[in-house]
């Protein structure tokens, strides 16, 4: 008798138990990003022109088959995004109208896939920096990308891109947030 009483106690608590009008199925979760203090360091690139990076990314040559002598990776393994840098020597032979088409013909093979490419100006008249940059929007390869030049000598390319397929919407906090690097990289662009 006094086992059946438990027993009918236990399936009491066990159904009490189970019965959750509210349940609903979990939401989907999101990685957490946290991002790190932005403290920045003067680099000597070792080419005619220095800049200032975070401290959690690092500049490195770049070791592609086609690259040339000054060109340079800001890695930001954080992230798993990696800058491309381009310097070129402005000659004769390569005038700055040639090299600001390549630039802007790199940016627009993204329309394919590109929602809208933004354009924004840069001139930085004490630092003899001028340029152009491009926000690209939509699932590209590279969302964000420029060039600065002083329009004599010197001209130097960038373009952003992410090691992973392309989904603005997960990495858009990312791109914010190194797009900020990026600005502080420019105007503190150096010709040496």
């Amino acid at each position: 008798m006094i086992r059946n009483i438990i027993l009918l106690i236990l399936v009491g608590i066990t159904t009490l138990a189970c019965h959750n009008e509210d349940y609903s199925p979990k939401p989907r979760g999101f990685h957490r990003i946290i991002f790190p203090e932005k403290i920045y360091k003067q680099i000597e690139t070792g080419c005619p022109y220095s800049f200032d990076i975070p401290t959690y990314s690092s500049l490195v040559v770049d070791n592609s088959s086609n690259a040339k002598p000054c060109w340079k990776n800001l890695d930001f393994p954080q992230f798993n995004a990696k800058l491309h840098l381009s310097y070129f020597e402005i000659e004769p032979n390569s005038t700055f109208q040639q090299l600001t088409e390549d630039a802007r013909t790199f940016a627009f093979k993204h329309t394919a896939m590109a929602s809208a490419i933004e354009q924004q100006a840069i001139s930085l008249p004490k630092q003899n920096v001028y340029g152009l940059e491009y926000h690209i929007q939509g699932n590209t390869a590279s969302n964000y990308q420029f060039f600065i030049s002083d329009k004599s000598k010197h001209y130097l390319r960038g373009a952003l891109y992410f090691n992973e397929k392309p989904h603005l919407d997960s990495i858009q906090p990312v791109l914010k947030f190194i797009e900020q690097d990026i600005s502080h990289l420019i105007h503190t662009t150096k010709w040496l």
